[in-house]
């Protein structure tokens, strides 16, 4: 594997103190034993949970390369081990992720938003391959330190490189950009999530917002024309300096516009104007809310440089996540079920999309449309009423059965008609075994909530009790 960092050059960037018999390189950077790789380097970061000082000697059990440690923790480890020294591990991380940005050439393009922004961060991952070697971050890795770990991990030879910003307080995208310095920042949708934190839309696009301030001289803002904020969100790239504004959407006016689509059960065909060259292309996943997340994505390739016709030929290959989307068939006593995968998270923009796919997933000739619903947390006073909400969206998709958890979810389950209501719990553990038992060949079930509600482990269950027939599938695109 070739080297991502010569261990001289981390050594400056980070101002570390080198202890013990060295490697000459690494080939990567963990923070994780479970999953890290012989020769890469350990960040021991002090998480909310547990300290990576804990991990150090596991590590380097584990064929890590070099451990880098905080300096007032020496005494814990020999005086032979390979240790890089710094005051501060996290501060160490963002010292180099700093120093990856200096040395790049690559172009950079950063995603934000309420929803979309892993989906969207994959598809441009997917759409730029075929032009030259492209680096994104794995999984969610959006935050304090997702954000300069991914950017660590870049290696000096990438082309082109992609970056989710997250947040859910106000000020925490603008230390994020500054580090990725991006060409070409999006802006995926402005929606109610976080409202506990902030109160208003408003608050939640200025927030995001931020990205602008860290875009590179003569970069690009690509925002959603369709979304209420628009006006708000362009107002805020003109004041931070932003020159080029492309806009995506419907809307007759977007700069990258569907000019029509057709929603399949498994995947969309799209028509598209992006910056005034038509596009026909074809989604390998489902969703309205993915043909319009994949004209900024198309947007952002040709701002990018890249070969947009390349480019849109590459997303028939685009294929949900395991927790987004992710589509699995099971096997059942006279016939299988289709199960859909939403349980990552949920907010209420997330779940009527999800919802909305339910209603386009084929079912068999006796089969049901079967939602299976946790609470959205993080919505603060209007959860009860943005909850109940989701009866409309229910009944337009046309979901033949409702099975409800949690407190919040309590007002959807009151709003529904007896004959769409399939059980309630106050818990998934508890709504679980219902579910399981309801479940019919022919039936397509959508599982989905916010992650403190626990929507994943409905999912092993159904897959436990009707193992799925690998034979239908096809892998999500991995990082």
């Amino acid at each position: 594997m070739s080297a991502l960092w010569t261990v001289e050059a981390m050594a400056a960037a980070m101002r570390a103190q080198q202890q013990g018999a060295l490697p000459a390189d690494i080939s990567g950077i963990s923070i994780d034993t479970r999953t890290i790789q012989k020769g890469e380097a350990f960040f021991a970061i002090a998480g909310e949970n547990r300290d990576g000082h804990e991990f150090v000697a596991a590590a380097l059990q584990a064929g890590a390369g070099l451990a880098v440690v905080a300096l007032d923790r020496r005494g814990k480890f020999p005086s032979d081990a390979p240790l890089l020294l710094v005051p501060d591990v996290l501060e160490a991380l963002r010292d180099l992720a700093r120093a990856a940005r200096a040395r790049s050439n690559a172009k950079i393009i950063a995603v934000t938003g309420s929803v979309g922004k892993t989906g969207t961060k994959e598809a441009l991952r997917l759409a730029l391959l075929r032009e030259g070697e492209t680096h994104a971050s794995a999984a969610s890795y959006n935050n304090h330190w997702g954000v300069p770990l991914s950017l660590a991990r870049c290696p000096q030879s990438a082309k082109f490189a992609v970056f989710e910003i997250g947040m859910n307080h106000a000020g925490e995208i603008t230390p994020l950009v500054k580090l990725v310095r991006p060409h070409v920042a999006i802006v995926t949708s402005i929606e109610p999530v976080h409202l506990e934190y902030f109160g208003t839309l408003e608050k939640i696009a200025d927030a995001k917002a931020e990205i602008f301030s860290g875009l590179e001289p003569d970069g690009a803002a690509v925002l959603n024309r369709d979304n209420a904020q628009y006006a708000r969100l362009a107002q805020a790239a003109k004041d931070a300096g932003v020159k080029s504004i492309v806009s995506f959407g419907e809307h007759a006016q977007a700069d990258a516009r569907a000019v029509k689509f057709s929603l399949q059960p498994d995947c969309s065909t799209v028509d598209a104007r992006i910056l005034g060259t038509p596009v026909t292309y074809k989604l390998g996943a489902p969703g309205r809310h993915l043909v319009l997340n994949s004209l900024a994505v198309l947007a952002a390739v040709a701002l990018a440089g890249a070969d947009l016709a390349l480019a849109a030929v590459a997303l028939v290959r685009l294929k949900p996540a395991t927790g987004r989307g992710a589509r699995m068939r099971l096997d059942l006593p006279g016939g299988t079920a289709l199960l859909i995968d939403e349980s990552y998270n949920a907010n209420p923009a997330s779940m009527r999309a999800a919802i909305a796919l339910l209603g386009q997933a084929a079912i068999g000739a006796r089969g049901r449309r079967i939602a299976v619903l946790g609470d959205m947390l993080e919505l603060g006073p209007q959860g009860a009423a943005l909850h109940r909400d989701l009866a409309g969206p229910v009944e337009s998709a046309g979901v033949d059965l409702v099975f409800c958890c949690g407190p919040l979810m309590r007002s959807l389950w009151e709003a529904l008609p007896s004959a769409r209501r399939g059980g309630y719990a106050e818990t998934a553990a508890a709504l679980e075994p219902g579910v399981v038992a309801a479940i019919g060949a022919g039936d397509a079930v959508m599982v989905k909530g916010s992650l403190g509600s626990k929507m994943g482990p409905i999912v092993k269950a159904l897959e436990r009790q009707f193992p799925r027939d690998a034979a239908l599938e096809e892998a999500p695109v991995q990082s």
